[in-house]
């Protein structure tokens, strides 16, 4: 148990820090204009044109920060600030959800798994949310449920182990989605301005954080439920 509340609060620790840089990285560099003074939308739809992309949809979201390319609907969404706003940070998000658009135009491969491994992963993450709980709730896993504590520990343990994989994926898909940014926004010329180079590049590296606490949490996660199953075989 104490071994499990260290694993809760290192996690939860990181995930907030990198939340909290995120907002207030993207905060700072919304003051600064891009000199080109497009939106994010203009900006986006530029960058498909000039990627002859000219079947996905630029479409505008309320929700803060949920800016993101939908592959199955061929839709690139950006939160109303990034869709108008004309700073680093909002130029900085369109052009990254453009690099997924793009990847999934050229099939990027690691795109390609993390498209393909959605489904097991929702189902993964139904096990990890609810086992737990209806243990909580039945007064005890192994006398209640109809397997023992063993098969409880393997269960968890693969489950976290496809959030795992999910977020491993994850990184390069990401880490190459901003690095197609910041090459696309210099080569066109849209930011116009050093400081606004630097804000692009530290909103993304922001960002790129919540990706990095999201596989360190399924990974921890993973050798807690992996680990005392190994260690009772030996």
């Amino acid at each position: 148990m104490i071994l499990f509340i260290a694993i809760f609060v290192v996690t939860m620790a990181i995930s907030l820090y990198a939340a909290a840089k995120v907002k207030s990285t993207y905060a700072k560099y919304s003051e600064v204009p891009a000199g080109s003074g497009y939106t994010g939308a203009r900006c986006a739809a530029r960058i498909l044109e000039a990627a002859g992309i000219d079947d996905v949809e630029i479409v505008e979201s309320n929700e803060f920060l949920g800016d993101h390319y939908d592959p199955m609907h061929k839709r690139l969404v950006l939160s109303s600030n990034n869709f108008h706003g004309n700073s680093a940070s909002a130029l900085g998000v369109a052009a990254h959800e453009c690099g997924h658009a793009i990847q999934h135009k050229i099939a990027y491969k690691p795109l390609t798994w993390r498209m393909a491994s959605v489904g097991v992963t929702n189902y993964a993450n139904q096990v990890i949310t609810w086992l737990p709980l209806i243990g909580l709730f039945t007064g005890g896993l192994g006398g209640v449920l109809p397997f023992g504590y063993d098969v409880y520990l393997m269960l968890m343990a693969g489950g976290w182990g496809i959030m795992m994989l999910f977020n491993l994926v994850t990184l390069p898909v990401e880490f190459d989605a901003s690095k197609r940014a910041t090459t696309i926004l210099n080569r066109m010329s849209f930011l116009g301005s050093q400081e606004a180079e630097t804000g692009v590049r530290k909103v993304l590296d922001a960002a790129a954080l919540t990706y990095v606490a999201a596989f360190i949490t399924s990974l921890l996660y993973m050798l807690y439920y992996l680990l005392p199953l190994l260690l009772r075989r030996d």
